[in-house]
């Protein structure tokens, strides 16, 4: 009997093991098409990974934001290698930047946890010239003491969902520094993939910082031409 249950076992975890390696295998379109997403050597369903959690309300920003996004950005150019700004933006640089986002189209939120704001993100265009019209930059900006909350992740959430009812195939994320384990995770768990790293780019702290860079499809991404 004891042989029987243990031989069991083994062939659900021989089942289980093949499963997961024929994953690994399949395009990440195909994969979508299931419900799942590849987050490094996991896989996780669509419908968890872009559920925000509860409390924590998404929302579009508004002006009267501004002053709490400004502070929150200030705190990550002071003391992160996330932005490789050295001098805050003043609050009326911080809406020039947020009108230029309204402008393409693009959506510019924030994470309101019980009144308060406490974080943000948006996308922009990824570059200007015409031919990178499809493709977009997000950025995600978190409050002080409040990282590994599901806050970062409630924001990128919904800023993917809204993006994928607009016209743009590609995400592409600009992680500064390599170091940064937690924003890297958070995009593997949402579908981005690290597509490279530039070395040494940036020069703060007195130390070189690197650039991850990593890509999402959004919509059919290449699967069908844009026009």
């Amino acid at each position: 009997m004891a042989l029987a249950r243990y031989w069991r076992v083994g062939l659900r975890k021989f089942e289980a093991w093949q499963w997961r390696r024929l994953l690994r295998e399949v395009d990440d379109r195909m994969l979508a098409d299931v419900g799942l997403r590849r987050a490094g050597r996991r896989f996780v369903r669509l419908a968890d990974a872009l559920t925000p959690p509860p409390r924590v309300q998404i929302r579009d920003c508004s002006e009267a934001d501004l002053p709490h996004i400004q502070r929150i950005y200030a705190n990550h150019v002071l003391h992160g290698s996330a932005s490789f700004e050295e001098i805050p933006p003043s609050t009326e640089e911080m809406a020039a930047r947020r009108a230029e986002v309204l402008r393409h189209g693009l959506p510019y939120l924030v994470a309101d946890y019980e009144g308060v704001v406490v974080g943000y993100s948006y996308a922009a265009p990824y570059r200007t010239r015409p031919a990178y019209r499809y493709t977009i930059e997000n950025s995600v900006y978190v409050a002080d003491g409040l990282n590994r909350r599901g806050v970062g992740r409630a924001l990128l959430s919904a800023l993917i969902v809204r993006c994928e009812q607009g016209q743009w195939r590609q995400m592409i994320a600009v992680i500064g520094d390599s170091r940064n384990a937690s924003s890297i995770g958070l995009h593997e768990r949402l579908g981005f993939r690290h597509v490279g790293t530039l070395r040494n780019v940036g020069w703060k702290f007195h130390r070189w910082t690197d650039s991850v860079l990593m890509q999402r499809d959004l919509n059919a991404g290449a699967m069908r031409p844009a026009e």
